[in-house]
């Protein structure tokens, strides 16, 4: 049976994403959009065949709308995903999934509450190579996972975000919450939990506002890099490091060093993963194109939302998942604002 879809927010994220994955997707009827700037919403609805909410209400009300990915800025997530839960709608929330834990927390009680699906955009574990290395951690032939480095960074979201311009909301405090921190890292910190199948308890860090200015000129509200050392429940060690200012060409590479051997994600420019044993054995994979700010694939984010709602399928990226991550992050932020070692509870 087909059903609608609801956006909120029509940002980049929505235009360049979600809009045509659900477009694309044969169960999605139609799409309507909301957007505090109705002209974004106009926009999107023109280019992808769809029509408008006039308030974030009429969206989230609409009893023919079935599913909403809330695609606001992140300070508004815990309002607009609690909301559509206890309306009754199937929720694909961006990431982070909130600022604070206590409103993660009222995200998954609304979960609870609704019996509707709650899904967290961890995008990073829908790709191929990630889900190719997790069957090789799992299978065991490499033995276990010793220490890792993790990497994610590009040019800056002001060439990413709908009005590029240095005014964007990622820049903000209020808004953003975390910085590149929250917009990157997250995705790495959680992709290390859905790999390892195990959590990251210790956490030290450095931070720093380097290069990006606001639209006055002034250096911006929050982190533009930041570097981390780690420790999970397990004791793998780890670091990792999360940038705005990666102008040559983005990064979004991981490496695991095992006991027989080691994989390498995201690394090589024709091979998204590399195994390379202790025997001296090597096995490259060709698995798919990495999707970058410049080069948007199906990320497959979307069709695997729409299964779990028409199946009953667990989501792979859970709001529990997003709850560990957020945990981590906030951890990662404290550890490097008082200069210790943060001790983190992601369970």
């Amino acid at each position: 049976m087909k059903m609608k879809a609801g956006i909120i927010g029509c940002g980049s994220i929505a235009k360049l994403r979600h809009a045509p994955e659900y477009k694309a997707n044969k169960q999605i009827s139609e799409i309507v959009f909301y957007d505090r700037n109705p002209e974004r919403s106009e926009r999107l609805a023109s280019m992808f065949n769809g029509s408008v909410a006039r308030s974030i209400n009429d969206l989230i009300e609409d009893p023919t709308i079935k599913v909403i990915s809330d695609c606001s800025s992140n300070e508004n997530h815990h309002i607009f995903s609690t909301k559509a839960l206890l309306s009754g709608k199937h929720v694909l929330c961006e990431k982070p999934i909130s600022l604070t834990v206590k409103d993660a927390q009222e995200i998954l009680e609304a979960e609870k509450k609704s019996g509707k699906v709650l899904m967290v955009d961890h995008n990073q574990r829908f790709t191929r190579a990630h889900q190719k290395a997790r069957e090789i951690i799992r299978g065991g032939e490499l033995g276990k996972v010793l220490t890792f480095r993790t990497t994610f960074g590009h040019k800056g979201p002001e060439h990413w975000g709908v009005n590029k311009s240095n005014s964007t909301w990622f820049f903000k405090k209020e808004r953003s919450g975390f910085g590149v921190a929250g917009d990157l890292g997250i995705h790495k910190l959680d992709l290390i939990h859905y790999l390892l199948e195990d959590e990251i308890t210790k956490i030290s860090a450095f931070q720093g506002a380097l290069n990006k200015v606001d639209e006055q000129g002034k250096p911006i509200e929050v982190c533009d890099n930041i570097v981390a050392s780690m420790q999970t429940k397990n004791g793998c060690l780890g670091s990792a490091s999360f940038s705005w200012s990666y102008y040559g060409e983005e990064d979004n590479s991981t490496v695991l060093y095992c006991e027989a051997g080691i994989l390498k994600i995201y690394h090589h420019p024709e091979y998204q993963l590399e195994v390379i044993k202790s025997t001296g054995e090597k096995v490259n994979y060709q698995l798919e194109t990495i999707q970058t700010n410049d080069n948007q694939t199906n990320t497959g984010v979307i069709d695997a939302f729409i299964r779990c709602v028409t199946t009953g399928e667990k989501p792979i990226a859970s709001g529990r998942d997003a709850l560990g991550s957020l945990k981590v992050v906030l951890g990662m932020l404290q550890a490097a604002e008082t200069g210790r070692v943060i001790t983190v509870n992601p369970s």
